[in-house]
């Protein structure tokens, strides 16, 4: 039997919680105060992911750069992977929040999209 402590980030209240595993199956998560709790504390000890965030190269804008992020959240495994796929993207003027910069970074299925406006 193993136990992993975690800090919940869920919710707000960032309680401490511990994850008892069992052959690599989670057989109990105590110390959480909702839902979310559980479920986090689950998909991190099984299936770590996060969302990814980052700057492009602006062409012809108002700024030189335009804040991105995944669209959704992606294997932690795979962070430096979508990082690299970043190094050297430029995209023209103007760009709009939740333009797609890079379609399936890295084979994820997931997108890389704007967060900001650059006229």
């Amino acid at each position: 039997m193993e136990k992993r402590e975690l800090i919940c980030i869920g919710c707000p209240l960032g309680c401490m919680v511990t994850v008892t595993m069992e052959n690599g199956a989670v057989t109990a998560v105590e110390g959480n105060t909702c839902k979310r709790g559980d479920d986090y504390a689950r998909k991190e000890v099984t299936n770590p992911t996060r969302i990814v965030t980052s700057t492009v190269m602006v062409q012809g804008g108002s700024d030189v750069t335009v804040a991105v992020k995944t669209r959704s959240d992606v294997p932690k495994d795979k962070i430096f992977d979508c990082v690299k796929a970043l190094k050297g993207i430029t995209v023209k003027a103007p760009v709009h929040i939740g333009d797609v910069i890079v379609a399936d970074v890295a084979g994820t299925g997931v997108d890389i999209v704007a967060t900001s406006e650059v006229k």
